[in-house]
């Protein structure tokens, strides 16, 4: 008999998990590479960093290994590991700014602070780049105005547009709370983007090329390592399944679709620690791995 439920598993994840729980190294690292890269982009949403988001993935991957010999298939494998990046992003104690929520007001006051410019014609990247790396980096920002759990939430549900069914099963809430707190965290996004930002509202002063030269000396974008646009391989709408959800208001199917028009990225390999993880006495006692 299966050690566990194959009726909610992928046929190539049930393999995969089969083999790995059997011992096969091989295995184990197929299953990483599939997952790797949604689990990183869902990171860097929820910390607008690419360094964050880099930690955040590998502690992930290291639960998702030493634990998957408890994965029963009682739900989908997806849907268990973002359980544990639930439980991960929420508990573990951090120092690092994104734990720290912004409020609305701080957040709009910095931006309006931020002279109005043209861009510097100094640096050696596309200016074009520049400027929408600072526009990445303010939409990003807003994220962080979020609480952790809206953050979850609003990623989950909006952002890669998971049915309520799977995002509250994740999230240990039902649907209904669930679907409270996407429009209670959708509803403050569009409010702040609609008072302040020129790419909702085009009476809005705000625009990311006045912008971008303030944003550069704050040392919120580098011209010369532009983070959000690293090994780009598609945009977020693009690898997602859309839901046949329409929008009253057509202003938030305006914003959705500037975040999801966001890069969907791989991450830089971190692989070469976590196959030294993959090594250790740890994970071959665990797995039998010979």
């Amino acid at each position: 008999m299966s050690r566990f439920n194959t009726s909610k598993i992928s046929g190539a994840d049930e393999v995969l998990i089969k083999n790995a729980l059997s011992g096969d190294k091989s295995a184990l690292e197929n299953l990483i590479k599939k997952h790797q890269n949604w689990i990183y982009n869902v990171a860097l949403n929820l910390t607008a960093d690419g360094n964050e988001a880099a930690d955040l993935l590998q502690e992930v991957l290291i639960k998702v290994i030493t634990n998957l010999g408890q994965f029963k298939g009682e739900s989908k494998f997806q849907t268990w590991v973002y359980r544990i990046i639930k439980n991960h992003f929420l508990n573990t104690k951090r120092s690092k700014y994104h734990s720290q929520v912004i409020s609305w007001e701080d957040y709009g006051n910095g931006l309006d602070q931020i002279e109005d410019v043209n861009l510097e014609d100094s640096f050696n990247t596309d200016k074009k780049l520049i400027v929408e790396e600072a526009k990445l980096s303010c939409m990003k920002g807003m994220l962080l105005c979020l609480t952790p759990e809206q953050r979850l939430v609003y990623v989950m549900g909006e952002l890669f547009e998971l049915p309520d069914t799977t995002a509250s099963e994740a999230l240990g809430i039902n649907r209904a709370t669930f679907r409270k707190r996407l429009s209670r965290a959708r509803k403050q996004l569009y409010d702040f983007m609609n008072d302040k930002c020129g790419l909702i509202n085009k009476n809005n002063p705000c625009r990311c090329a006045k912008k971008t030269q303030g944003f550069i000396k704050k040392g919120y974008v580098d011209p010369n390592n532009l983070q959000f646009q690293k090994r780009v391989i598609a945009k977020i709408e693009g690898v997602v399944e859309k839901k046949l959800e329409s929008y009253e208001n057509e202003g938030y199917a305006a914003y959705q679709r500037l975040f999801q028009n966001h890069n969907y990225q791989e991450p830089e390999d971190r692989l070469l620690s976590l196959k030294k993880f993959l090594d250790s006495k740890t994970i071959r006692n665990t797995f039998d791995i010979q």
